[in-house]
């Protein structure tokens, strides 16, 4: 496998959030080997092409556009771009199974497969396999199995490289990234495998930053690190039920213990709940794995990081009710945000869809406003957790404005941390609403001082 070491041409198969962004860096970064993205999605292979990506992220369309038609190719021919390549990232979805063995918790490996199938079908010669996407520990072997099997001419080797990227900041992350992680097979030919890749991404990265391990350990870190960060989210969550009992303030405390050095203070920002594409999955991947291999105590005790997910979602969109006299019936509610967090026109598992749908469900009537995120990934989010579509076109107005969704609202919510949601002239907002005014932070965003001083009725997640 020596004879790949430098790489000229990269393939990427999948063009989704973590492919397209981190194939646009290496190819800005290493200007003499050529980057194909391919997918079989064409509408998403055109946005990739156009001025509106399909991922929004500050500061990516600068990267994009430094490299498109130079080194950087976005295109729906998956088979030359495979045939070409000394390297193959695989970065295809791996969603959680909605049916069958494993339902709503295992991953769905069937586009992994379908990559893996596709390549054996059309490689020649030694090629470099590189798993991107968040999979379960040892898809490695069953890739490898795959290629093997369904290849004569194509050498392979398989090796991990999870992705770290947080939405929202993931063109800093892939910049600057805390650490790079490859795993490769413990042989002269894996060793020589895993250096090739070490030597792109040296290009920009130190070499300390670049972390080297077996295969399983790699595949296994990604789902630890997203469980553990999920989890310090759910503890301190439940703590913010505390503090609103007792007359705490959950951002004292968690300043706080976040000043132990033990702990650290990251990811102890209470809120509604945490969303997005991977912690969720992960963990019920994790869970999954678990009782799989005879581990029941340590599957309940990740799958309680969901529940209390779950449960801070369900406590803050009955507390909305609650407050309004018990009843939402027929009031407007100004939801401000629908992304899973700001920076970002990802939805996926975002508080506000569960919010959202519980309130329509207790007949409210949606005033809903987001900046990144379109019309269509509202109604098909909604939709996809059960509201009808009677209940959206009766119920649900998309506005252009956060202020426009206040006007004659009972009560605004705060689901995502949009900078622009600080700034909003709260006279003219309190003006334009019922009295007496609620405002449910589900962030933590607001002065809540200068909103009650002003006027407002203020709740705020975990403050007493």
């Amino acid at each position: 496998m020596t004879n790949m070491i430098p790489p000229k041409k990269i393939c990427c198969i999948g063009a989704g959030y973590v492919g397209g962004p981190t194939m646009a860096m290496i190819a800005a970064k290493c200007p003499d080997i050529r980057v194909d993205v391919v997918d079989l999605n064409e509408e998403r292979i055109a946005a990739w092409n156009s001025d509106e990506l399909p991922v929004y992220e500050p500061g990516l369309y600068d990267v994009v556009k430094e490299a498109r038609g130079r080194n950087l190719f976005f295109s729906t021919d998956t088979e030359a771009a495979i045939v070409d390549a000394d390297i193959i990232f695989v970065s295809v979805g791996t969603p959680t199974k909605t049916y069958g063995r494993g339902a709503g918790r295992a991953a769905d490996l069937c586009y992994i497969e379908g990559a893996a199938r596709m390549i054996a079908k059309v490689a020649k010669g030694p090629k470099i396999i590189v798993e991107k996407s968040t999979i379960p520990v040892r898809t490695a072997e069953a890739m490898r199995t795959i290629l093997t099997a369904n290849s004569s001419e194509g050498q392979f080797q398989v090796l991990s490289n999870p992705e770290f990227l947080a939405e929202g900041t993931a063109v800093e992350d892939l910049q600057c990234p805390d650490r790079i992680l490859i795993g490769g097979e413990r042989t002269p030919e894996g060793d020589a495998a895993v250096e090739t890749l070490v030597n792109i991404y040296s290009q920009w990265i130190p070499r300390e930053r670049i972390l080297t391990t077996n295969l399983w350990s790699s595949e296994l870190s990604k789902l630890v690190a997203n469980a553990f960060l999920a989890q310090r989210i759910s503890s301190i969550n439940s703590i913010s039920a505390l503090c609103e009992t007792t007359g705490a303030d959950v951002d004292e405390v968690a300043r706080a213990i976040g000043m132990d050095s033990r702990i650290g203070p990251k990811f102890l920002k209470s809120s509604v709940g945490f969303g997005g594409s991977c912690f969720q999955k992960d963990i019920l991947n994790l869970v999954y794995l678990c009782e799989h291999f005879g581990l029941p105590q340590v599957a309940s005790y990740w799958e309680s990081v969901i529940q209390m997910n779950d449960w801070q979602k369900e406590r803050f969109s009955g507390k909305i009710v609650n407050t309004l006299f018990n009843t939402v019936r027929n009031k407007r509610i100004a939801v401000w945000g629908f992304a899973f967090k700001k920076d970002t026109n990802d939805t996926r598992e975002s508080a506000a869809i569960y919010v959202c749908r519980d309130l329509l469900l207790e007949g409210a009537n949606i005033a809903l406003y987001d900046p990144r995120v379109s019309q269509e990934t509202i109604i098909a989010d909604l939709k996809y957790v059960g509201v009808s579509q009677e209940m959206i076109d009766a119920q649900l107005t998309i506005c252009d404005s956060c202020e426009d969704a206040a006007l004659e609202a009972h009560g605004v919510a705060v689901l995502t941390e949009w900078d622009e949601f600080k700034e909003a002239d709260y006279s003219r907002v309190l003006d334009g609403m019922h009295k007496p005014a609620f405002i449910f932070d589900g962030r933590n965003l607001l002065n809540h001082d200068t909103l009650r001083k002003i006027g407002f009725e203020v709740y705020a997640i975990g403050k007493g």
